[in-house]
């Protein structure tokens, strides 16, 4: 089915922020592995793997509107030099993405693509309920229990692969 042009357009911008994240998680987690925070570590590798299965959706959409995924396309990753630093940059991004997704949403009413719109609305609603949400989540244990506290909870054991 051939797809509108800018909705092809609008889902390969939100294909480069989902594999940019995954970059972003990806370094992350093992900057995390690295410290001795598996917790930390489990949680992001998880949050990596979560955007690297909204890309497939994405690029499974962009195929069937006959559009060209564009997977070489990164939007620019800020990597953190501590824990609240490297929370703080992925809750930036998944901010970003938020705003992103809903004017694609936006995008995909107006162009009366009702199936691309749930898609992308399913990816809101994942980013705003699970990865926004667990990132303020944590920035705000850092700040009510203080960040040595909150690192003793992040150290958990790390996987026999690690």
């Amino acid at each position: 089915m051939k797809g509108k042009a800018n909705v092809v357009r609008a889902l390969n911008r939100l294909l480069a922020g989902e594999l940019s994240a995954a970059d972003q998680y990806f370094i992350h987690s093992r900057m995390y592995e690295n410290w001795g925070f598996g917790e930390l570590h489990r949680r992001i590798e998880h949050e990596r793997l979560e955007e690297l299965s909204h890309a497939n959706l994405l690029i499974r959409r962009i195929l069937f509107l006959e559009g060209t995924p564009d997977v070489a396309s990164r939007e620019p990753i800020k990597i953190g030099k501590t824990v609240p630093e490297m929370l703080k940059n992925d809750l930036d991004y998944e901010l970003a993405v938020v705003d992103t997704l809903r004017k694609t949403m936006a995008l995909c009413e107006t162009e009366q693509d009702y199936e691309t719109r749930r898609i992308v609305g399913e990816l809101l609603e994942n980013t705003e309920q699970d990865h926004t949400y667990w990132l303020e989540t944590q920035l705000g244990l850092i700040q009510k229990i203080g960040l040595q506290n909150y690192l003793q909870t992040a150290v958990g054991r790390l996987s026999p692969e690690t």
